[in-house]
């Protein structure tokens, strides 16, 4: 891979539960991606959303990384420090008519999810706020090769009832003001992408480019979340958490002899490879 100064990634996990091996997984491609090409890795926690935070969660990220010898550039960003930025791009695609408020239910925006401003709220209802796509953006994925556009118009909440702002919204505000470029995540985002593209072209910022990883699943081929129960992984085991997520990404470093984190992170730096992983784009990674 070319070397690239002005390459910037990130991890941005959301404050839920501790680590485990499918985030371990994520951050350690993004960090190989932006190391290996000599570029800058940041970290942001994902606040945003207090009902599903888990207190003291987001204090174990930051050591459980550090234990991983996963060492973050510029200060960490915590995005419950940008809500006046959100409400502000949120003006700015209203001023564009691109955002409409919504008073649907899920139960009644049935399997597409979309209003398509069908509903007529009262003065006085909970509405939350919808931003209107025309779904002809696509893009071209590291991992998975050419994403075709949805190629339907739908909508996609910007702000809940309860106004607190939706991922969709503040991944785009803070990718853009953080001036992330490479994006490398997980493939449950993939869908997500498309609007994000589009939400970055309506506000004239410049698009990153995406790898979108297989997700790691249990034997049962349950995806590994903090939703579905994935156990915590254990920062005195960081060595051999991290092989176990080299190996997951196929990497051969995964097997280099390394007494500590930091060795076995430059070895996989000098030897990372994405390609390995754009062989099988459409396997799962199984864990354990």
């Amino acid at each position: 891979m070319a070397h690239q100064p002005d390459y910037r990634g990130r991890f941005a996990p959301s404050p839920t539960g501790p680590l485990h091996m499918g985030s371990l997984l994520a951050a350690l491609a993004s960090y190989l991606d932006a190391r290996s090409v000599a570029g800058t890795w940041l970290l942001r926690i994902e606040d945003i959303d207090p009902p599903r935070e888990v207190p003291g969660a987001a204090d174990s990220m930051l050591r459980s990384l550090e234990a991983h010898g996963l060492l973050w550039d510029e200060s960490v960003l915590f995005q419950s420090t940008r809500l006046k930025e959100y409400s502000a791009t949120l003006a700015d695609l209203d001023a564009v008519d691109r955002v409409f408020a919504c008073c649907c239910t899920r139960a009644t925006l049935g399997p597409s999810g979309s209003c398509m401003g069908r509903c007529r709220p009262r003065p006085d209802e909970a509405t939350s706020l919808r931003i209107k796509l025309d779904g002809d953006t696509g893009f071209d994925d590291q991992i998975l090769g050419p994403q075709q556009p949805p190629n339907a118009q739908s909508d996609l909440v910007l702000r809940r009832k309860d106004r607190l702002y939706a991922y969709a919204l503040a991944v785009v505000v803070d990718d853009a003001w953080q001036g992330i470029n490479y994006v490398v995540r997980g493939s449950d985002l993939l869908s997500q992408t498309f609007a994000q593209l589009e939400i970055f072209t309506h506000l004239g910022f410049q698009l990153p480019k995406y790898a979108h990883l297989p997700l790691v699943r249990d034997s049962k081929g349950v995806k590994l979340s903090k939703q579905t129960g994935a156990r915590a992984i254990h920062d005195a085991s960081a060595v051999d958490n991290l092989r176990d997520a080299l190996r997951l990404l196929q990497q051969k470093s995964a097997n280099m002899p390394a007494g500590s984190a930091i060795e076995l992170l430059s070895l996989a730096t000098e030897q990372w490879l994405p390609e390995a992983l754009a062989d099988h784009p459409e396997k799962s990674l199984v864990y354990p």
